[in-house]
């Protein structure tokens, strides 16, 4: 046995290395195997290529991945069975073949050299074959007769190259004579099935040819969309009996059931109005487990028709719910119920866009609360376009370093690239540019990220795909208005004094008592430096806010901020400096337009003692400083005795023909200017203004009695809702169809929010109206009215610089934008588009093939999963790879390669995505 070689497939002396020197001198080459793996031969077609005969045996498998796939009554099969079997083998190891160029020009002279009739391929059927032996019998004269190599490998590419085999190379002649003596035996015995094979191959497997450019794009619809396709499906979403069975909402939930099962986690992002709520809960009706749902307080109080407990017992789902501010209590109830039977498995997040900031105190609670759950986030505006606002959000349900989105492996360096381009930026130096980073950074999360985890449709998409359902189930959308400018002239004392106090707002005022750590002579670090900056910016913010929103308003911060300074400097003096650390909570009431309420956390709430004498000299002089520019804007104010905007908006509500004796919502940033323009209106109309804000949550049954078409007890005491912005998600309004903005609402999702509340599936009106009140110098000419309203925006984004992000949470615009988003009604329906195109378009396409052509339905549905196309063909009208891209979310990749006339290329869509 001196001359035996061993071959273990060892780096440089594998069993594929060995067998390409010995096969090219071959005049045949005989093998023995359990499985052939044609989508492998390509590695050694090339050393075949000489060889004159090649004859193989193969046995049905029985220890391998692919035969576990189907079943093992194999011990007795007729030579019919033998086939089929080996068909079903072939169908699975072509689909598990690797997506290689190299792979489908082995197939190509795998299947040439079947039909000359130089290899000829046997199924053994009558025993398990186990037996791998390769007999190579070379040309006479040659070294010797020939070689046999028997061992443990199968002819594929783990047994040739990647696994350690045993494999032994035998030359003595005996050996060749015995084990071609023993070939040539089993050859007689053997199943002939070159013909199957090759019709499996050309009419069962990717290798099919009898597929052109559309009916490929269809197979790339048919396997997207099949769940949706399915009547089955569709059945599955049990609704109440006396719910109206809407397919653009059952649609929805199947694809979010696609997502969510395939991501961990969902966006549900319809725009405001068609009934997220209903679509999460027709969700939560299809999947297993305890679910919750945490959305804010008015959206799980019992009373409001809308809440998520009343949508959730319609639908007989069974869920916890909890306020977004009492996450703890979350957090318990699923420790509770973790080692039981029945342990929580689904998180709803209503209004999801609250945990945008990872830096937020409960981000951490929401992470511990999402961990290993299917989470469902609801929002219609989850992406302010900053990208860390949308990356929070996705890592409740996707691994930041290792995220399954197609592509995207590492999610938040994905982001993180993103963010730099803003970061390393001068948006002062050349705004416009900066402002097509914006875009460019928003349009890459939405090809990229986006339209595999979220579903979103805007009111013209499901009119444009569900019109026919729509009407018979007697649902119309109103038409939406453009907004309507309401402009309060201020006359020219007023407009002076105007100007000049946001010019000592936004330039003088330096804001030490809300930054005095900054003054520190030790110095700070710098995320604390960032805070305190941050605390300053919104004191500025606010201040301007208030002032835009009403004169009453800015009167009572501007007495707030005088009293603060006038404590904090009497406090310095006694020797002591008080720095509070509720920067967050801070925000989230600059939110909810509560001023006293800030203004006393801040004097009030958690704070830090410090000794006067660690901070510069330059702290006292610049509270002096600041103090006395309050008291210089305080006496300015004193000598304006009316209120031009509150005059404005009476008389509108007297004379205007679309308000007059209408039911209208008002809304404004102030809980103050709530107040006042409640009063006022009462004052002037009788009582018939509602007032609401974040201090009068008891009244909540009141506003539904008389403003939501679904209230048991249904009122007409009040004709006018006065609200801050906390009734601007979850409550339904539309027995209204007009919003009122008596603020500028600076950042445009406000607006979505606003009037979304009115503008909802199943209201009575066909028009939605929207006004919005802008500030003005008094003129001559009507038409110079926008031009003026322009330029007094002009002025407070200049002159706030980058502290205006804070009006626009993070969406930077100039005057001319916001003023056309203000003006326009896009803003009102699609101002975000989060997807270039929706699946809608996608799923028409190939359920108008379902049911108008049925036959050729048939051909794709039964097309493999894998495809191929060599062939130089156009695809359809408008129809783009870019298109085609959508398609992977379901993980099914299918084969797709373009010839030209000179050379094949292969595309590889993930990578290319």
């Amino acid at each position: 046995m001196a001359d035996t070689t061993f071959i273990l497939n060892e780096p440089g002396k594998t069993l594929k290395d060995r067998f390409k020197e010995l096969i090219k001198d071959c005049e045949s080459f005989y093998c023995i195997v359990a499985y052939f793996y044609i989508s492998g031969f390509y590695q050694l077609y090339e050393a075949l290529e000489k060889t004159k005969e090649i004859k193989i045996i193969v046995g049905i498998k029985t220890d391998s991945d692919i035969v576990n796939l189907i079943q093992e009554a194999t011990k007795n099969l007729t030579n019919s069975e033998s086939k089929e079997e080996y068909e079903k083998l072939l169908q699975i190891e072509m689909e598990k073949s690797e997506d290689k160029l190299e792979v489908e020009k082995g197939i190509d002279k795998f299947i040439q050299w079947v039909k000359e009739g130089k290899l000829q391929i046997r199924l053994y059927p009558s025993k398990k074959l186990h037996a791998k032996i390769y007999i190579m019998t070379f040309k006479e004269g040659d070294r010797d007769k020939g070689r046999v190599i028997t061992g443990s490998s199968n002819f594929t590419q783990s047994g040739l190259e990647s696994n350690l085999e045993f494999n032994v190379e035998l030359k003595n002649i005996a050996d060749y004579d015995f084990a071609k003596k023993k070939f040539d035996e089993l050859w007689k015995d053997s199943l002939d099935i070159s013909k199957l094979l090759i019709e499996a191959v050309d009419n069962k497997t990717w290798y099919i040819k009898n597929i052109n450019p559309y009916e490929f794009y269809l197979k790339f619809l048919y396997e997207y969309f099949k769940d949706e396709l399915d009547p089955k499906d569709k059945s599955s979403v049990k609704l109440p009996s006396n719910f109206k069975r809407l397919d653009y909402q059952i649609q929805a939930a199947l694809n979010a059931k696609r997502i969510v099962e395939g991501y961990g986690g969902v966006f549900i992002s319809d725009v405001v109005g068609l009934g997220k709520t209903y679509i999460a809960s027709m969700l939560a009706s299809q999947l297993d487990g305890r679910t919750i749902v945490i959305a804010p307080p008015a959206l799980i109080d019992e009373k409001n028709p809308g809440s998520w407990p009343n949508v959730m017992d319609f639908f007989s789902v069974s869920a916890k719910f909890f306020s977004i501010g009492k996450l703890e209590e979350a957090e318990d109830y699923i420790e509770k119920h973790k080692d039981t039977g029945n342990p929580v498995k689904n998180v709803i997040i209503d209004e999801s866009h609250r945990f945008r900031n990872d830096l937020n105190s409960g981000y951490e609670k929401i992470m511990n609360i999402c961990r290993g759950k299917r989470v469902i986030l609801v929002s219609a505006t989850p992406y302010n376009n900053y990208p860390r606002d949308i990356l929070s959000q996705i890592r409740l349900f996707q691994s930041p370093s290792k995220s399954t989105i197609p592509g995207i492996p590492n999610i938040e360096g994905f982001f993180e690239s993103l963010q730099k381009k803003l970061d390393n930026f001068n948006r002062k130096e050349n705004y416009s540019e900066y402002l097509e980073i914006i875009k460019s950074n928003a349009k890459e999360i939405r090809d990229k990220v986006l339209r595999y985890i979220m579903v979103r449709r805007t009111r013209t998409e499901i009119e444009k795909y569900f019109s026919q359902d729509l009407e018979k189930n007697g649902i119309r959308f109103p038409k939406v208005e453009d907004p309507k400018c309401i402009y309060y002239e201020l006359d020219t004392k007023e407009n002076k004094i105007f100007e000049k106090t946001v010019e000592l707002i936004t330039m003088k005022l330096k804001y030490s008592r809300y930054t005095p750590l900054l003054y520190l002579i030790s110095g700070i670090d710098p995320l604390e430096k960032q805070r305190q900056k941050n605390m300053g910016s919104f004191m500025k913010v606010l201040l301007v806010k208030r002032l835009e929103s009403s004169f009453y308003a800015f009167r009572k911060s501007i007495d707030r901020f005088i009293d603060s300074y006038k404590k904090f400097i009497k406090l310095y003096h006694e020797g002591y400096v008080f720095v509070s650390k509720e920067i967050n909570k801070i925000y989230e009431l600059l939110e909810l337009g509560d001023d006293e309420a800030i203004q006393n956390l801040i004097d009030k709430g958690k704070a830090e003692k410090y000794e006067a004498k660690d901070f510069r000299e330059e702290l006292i002089k610049d509270l002096q400083e600041d103090l006395e520019t309050l008291q210089e804007i305080k006496n300015l104010w004193e000598g304006i005795d009316r209120d031009p905007k509150l005059e404005k908006l009476l008389t509108e509500l007297e004379r205007n023909e679309i308000l007059k004796d209408k039911k209208i919502i008002i809304f404004t940033e102030s809980k103050e200017t709530a107040e006042y323009l409640a009063h006022e209106i009462n004052s002037r109309f009788g009582k018939i203004a509602l007032l609401f804000h974040s201090g009068l949550s008891g009244i909540k049954e009141e506003i539904i009695n008389n403003f939501d078409p679904g209230a048991k007890n249904k009122k007409d005491n009040y004709r006018i809702l006065v609200s801050t912005d906390i009734l601007s998600e979850g409550v339904n309004l539309h027995r209204s169809n007009i919003v009122i903005n008596y603020d500028i609402p600076w950042n445009p999702t406000k607006i979505i929010q606003r009037v979304g509340r009115v503008n909802r599936v199943g209201t009575s009106f066909d028009k939605i109206y929207t006004f919005n009140f802008l500030p003005v110098e008094q003129v001559d000419k009507e038409i110079e009215l926008k031009e003026i309203a322009r330029s007094k925006i002009e002025t407070f984004l200049t002159l706030l610089g980058e502290d205006a992000a804070i009006l626009t949470e993070g969406e930077p615009v100039n005057s001319h934008e916001l003023f056309d988003k203000l003006t326009s009604k896009k803003s009102l329906e699609d101002i975000e588009e989060y997807q270039e195109e929706s699946d809608l378009k996608y799923l028409k396409i190939i359920e108008n093939i379902k049911n108008n052509n049925p036959e050729l339905f048939e051909k794709i549905k039964n097309l493999p999963k894998k495809s191929r196309l060599v062939k130089k063909m156009p695809l359809p009208p408008d129809i783009q790879p870019n298109s085609l891209i959508t398609f992977f979310r379901k993980g099914k990749l299918i084969k797709f390669f373009l010839s030209d006339e000179n050379s094949t290329k292969e595309i590889d869509f993930l990578t290319a995505v």
